[in-house]
């Protein structure tokens, strides 16, 4: 009985040993796929960093006037003068909606009903 309870006991160890390998090596590896998973981060916001200077860079507003006063025949542009712009008090800006409050049951909080005691005596409200 107690060479059974040994051999039982050493292929549980075994066991666990494999089972424990195995968690070693898939914790590994996802360890492997969040350190890829970072860089791949970190390149992307070193990316994002070089287009929003560039997009800066190209939207500086003396080339565009540049490019505005070279393109200006081609592309039809007009002048802009004062008279182009509105006032604050022309624009139509939307009306705020109107609640919907409707009452259909009013109800008397204050315990009296045209200058009668509502209860019954006992308390109860009737």
């Amino acid at each position: 009985m107690r060479s059974l309870l040994y051999i039982v006991t050493a292929l549980a160890v075994i066991g666990l040993a494999f089972w424990a390998y195995q968690e070693n090596y898939q914790t590994q590896a996802e360890v492997a796929k969040t350190e890829q998973i970072n860089r791949e981060i970190g390149q992307a916001r070193a990316r994002l960093t070089v287009l929003r200077a560039e997009w800066a860079y190209l939207n500086r507003p003396d080339r565009l006037r540049d490019l505005a006063d070279v393109n200006f025949d081609r592309l039809g542009l007009s002048s802009l003068r004062p008279d182009q712009f509105g006032k604050v008090d022309q624009v139509a800006f939307p009306r705020p909606p109107e609640p919907e409050l409707v009452i259909t049951n009013p109800v008397d909080v204050s315990g009296m009903n045209g200058g009668e005691d509502v209860t019954r005596g006992d308390g109860v409200f009737p």
